[in-house]
């Protein structure tokens, strides 16, 4: 079970803790997690400009040819039928082109390349009158021979078609998205790109499947597996490739176009909605076309299946129900094609074994626009779709122009596949948020002899949430993301968790902190963690990570566990006693930042495990425990020092322990309660001192803290359940 407790504490920010940080997957732990609140579209939009850039295609009706000299006063711009005052205005012209020479030597012309990451030395002017074409070749959803007859046009093209003008990329997807030739006109390096892709790079067919076991195959491979969440992963990793691609070229404003050839796109319902808008989106704003090219050509459906399956069961073939779920699933597979071609202003190509007019109409529809920029009189970021509609001041032509763009949206106006996606790009993210402060701590207690349980604190400052007052509560929630890896970079551990807050308004939330605990179980060995954290009033993130080293105790001569800092126990009434932090029905609430007052108490909690007994002796063959040695009776002593400016101020009396009081752990567990009015406010170092008298043994743990005066009583502790 998962709880929220809002408990007042006094404290400030800080980092403390052996380790920094922790993340818990269900599957490896007992799943424990609270909350405590402790004291102190069609266009590039432009950054911070909201200039909405649209290419239009002017023709004459009759010809076909493009009509050249138009200027700026002969278009009409309507934003959902609202005229648009155009602040910019630019007329492309691939016949007016010069080579783009690539820069081979100091001194040479900068590189597609070198624009894309803004190289200072780059000439954003190189590219102008120039077409950049982007050739994706999905191999994860093409056969063999789809993946050749793709090829062999691609060749065609880049032999008889390519001018000098053109600026040709090559990317491929099978178990990864790959750059495999950067934009460049030469021919020979082009080649020898897509002659890596004849058939031999193919991993696996994503289409095809009827969700029906009436009108599979009756041979060995019958059985239909429920293969929906398989499609919707694979969709959404071909979608996510799309958008990885156009992102990538968003910082060049010419227009873009791609040549997408798939063996179909699969979705199941509305599934990927969220993932095919993203896609969309992301390529209008990089003004990127999508030529979508479906290369399974022409079909050949029979309805009782053809050469390359058994034959099938059941009498679907003989009622229509077969040939129904074969067209269903082709056509379903070419929807999602055709929608990314529309809504980016490109083409799809369907239903042909020659993909020649695909590079043809490519070239036709870049070889001479006009570039029109204006800012939307409609400041509302809802995120809704803007329609657009462009006239030119003449009758005697035609115009080809995108239908319309999405506004950008803020927090309040997303979906809720938006803010997880947006959640998900800060974990996948190497840039970290910083819009809010986060702070992590990170102990470790011994389960077994191969098995650690990490408690997790972490801190946001609450000055950082903006409570919603209504009446005499304040409301707010937060979204917290976390996950761990291994050295080899497996996640092998996950969070995911709303935490709802409901304090009064009278404890002054702002001025406290809000304190987020989780566990989990991990085997000695490296980590690393990241945590993202999300306030859900104006979407504000921060994002917290580091490395974590999980000890092993094996050979130590004294296991000593972390030594946990608290001001605050909780009543715990839930039947979660396995955690180290529980004790005789209260919860210890590690102080992160190590701050006290001096009208508080200083709670000490750690662990010894595998004592030594004084009486030496081995445990008996085939015995269940952890290779202790047996005899007679334990004897651990310890006492906590506190010093200031190198001398002992203070000393807890000492404590011997003569017996295993964990016997889960088969460890000793101690405990101190230390009222801080004796001690003056200050920095302190506090020295832990575990002596093993029966083994030789000992440590000396020490930790910084701080005591502060004493500014009155402390706020009531409140406790409300929630999440899982």
């Amino acid at each position: 079970m998962r709880r929220l407790v809002a408990a007042m504490m006094v404290g400030v920010l800080g980092v403390g803790g052996p380790m920094g940080a922790a993340a818990q997957t269900p599957a490896q732990a007992q799943p424990q997690a609270q909350a405590q609140q402790t004291g102190e579209g069609t266009f590039r939009l432009s950054v911070n400009a909201n200039i909405v850039l649209t290419n239009v295609i002017v023709r004459d009706k009759k010809t076909g040819a493009v009509v050249k000299g138009l200027k700026e006063s002969d278009f009409t711009v309507l934003e959902d039928k609202k005229p648009q005052h155009l602040i910019s205005f630019d007329y492309q012209n691939v016949d007016e082109a010069a080579v783009l020479a690539e820069k081979t030597t100091a001194g040479g012309k900068a590189s597609v390349a070198d624009l894309l990451e803004r190289n200072f030395s780059a000439d954003p002017k190189a590219l102008k009158d120039h077409r950049l074409i982007v050739i994706f070749f999905d191999l994860s959803s093409m056969q063999d021979e789809d993946i050749d007859r793709a090829v062999d046009a691609a060749d065609d093209y880049v032999n008889k078609q390519m001018q000098p003008a053109d600026l040709v990329a090559l990317v491929s997807m099978s178990t990864g998205l790959t750059m495999d030739q950067d934009f460049t006109s030469d021919k020979a390096a082009l080649l020898r790109g897509l002659a890596k892709y004849n058939g031999t790079d193919e991993t696996g067919f994503a289409n095809g499947a009827t969700d029906s076991t009436d009108g599979a195959s009756d041979d060995t491979t019958a059985f239909a597996a429920d293969d929906t969440e398989y499609n919707s992963l694979n969709t959404d990793r071909e979608l996510l490739a799309i958008r990885a691609i156009s992102k990538s070229l968003e910082r060049v404003d010419q227009r873009k176009s791609m040549l997408y050839f798939s063996g179909g796109i699969t979705r199941n319902g509305i599934e990927n909605q969220a993932s095919l808008r993203a896609a969309t989106n992301e390529a209008a704003k990089a003004n990127l076309a999508i030529y979508s090219v479906d290369t399974r050509g022409l079909q050949a459906l029979p309805p009782v299946g053809d050469a390359s399956k058994g034959s099938l069961r059941g009498n679907s073939a003989y009622r229509g129900s077969a040939a129904t779920a074969q067209l269903s699933a082709n056509f379903g597979s070419q929807e999602t094609l055709s929608t990314l071609s529309a809504d980016t202003g490109g083409k799809a190509f369907f239903d042909s074994n020659d993909f020649a007019p695909a590079f043809q109409q490519v070239q036709h529809d870049t070889e001479a626009y006009y570039i029109l920029g204006f800012r939307s009189t409609n400041q509302t970021r809802d995120g809704s779709f803007r329609h657009l509609t462009i006239t030119v001041d003449r009758n005697d032509v035609k115009i080809e122009y995108r239908p319309g763009y999405y506004a950008p949206a803020d927090f309040q106006h997303q979906k809720t596949e938006d803010r997880e996606l947006a959640l998900t790009e800060q974990m996948r993210s190497d840039s970290p948020a910083t819009d809010v402060a986060v702070y992590l701590e990170a102990l470790f207690f011994r389960e077994s002899e191969n098995s650690y349980f990490i408690p997790v604190s972490l801190i946001v400052p609450g000055a950082q949430i903006p409570f919603v007052v209504g009446g005499d509560r304040d409301k707010a929630t937060l979204d917290i993301v976390g996950q761990v890896k291994n050295a080899q970079g497996i996640v092998v551990g996950n969070v995911r968790e709303t935490v709802k807050l409901a304090v009064d308004a009278s404890q002054q939330v702002k001025h406290k902190n809000i304190q987020y605990s989780t566990g989990f179980t991990l085997a000695p060995g490296r980590y690393h963690l990241k945590f993202v954290v999300r306030e859900n009033q104006t979407g504000n993130m921060g994002s917290f990570e580091t490395d974590i080293q999980v000890p092993d105790l094996k050979k130590s001569p004294l296991k000593l566990s972390s030594v946990v800092l608290a001001s605050q126990r909780t009543p715990n009434t839930e039947k979660n006693a396995a955690s180290p932090l529980v004790r005789d029905g209260l919860e210890w609430v590690p102080n992160i930042a190590h701050v006290f007052r001096q009208d508080q108490h200083l709670y000490f909690l750690y662990e010894v495990y595998d004592p030594t007994k004084e009486k030496r002796g081995t445990e008996p063959a085939g015995s269940p425990g952890l290779g202790r040695r047996v005899g007679g009776p334990v004897k651990v002593l310890t006492s906590i020092e506190f010093l200031n400016n190198g001398k002992k101020v203070y000393e807890t009396p000492l404590v011997t322990a003569d017996a295993i009081n964990d016997p889960q752990h088969e460890g000793v567990a101690f405990q101190f309660d230390v009222p801080l009015a004796q001690l003056k406010p200050g920095t302190y170092i506090c020295q832990v001192n575990v002596i093993d008298d029966a083994g030789g043994s000992f440590l000396f743990p020490r930790l910084a803290l701080k005591v502060n005066a004493a500014v009155g009583a402390l706020a009531p502790t409140t406790t409300v359940s929630g999440g899982r």
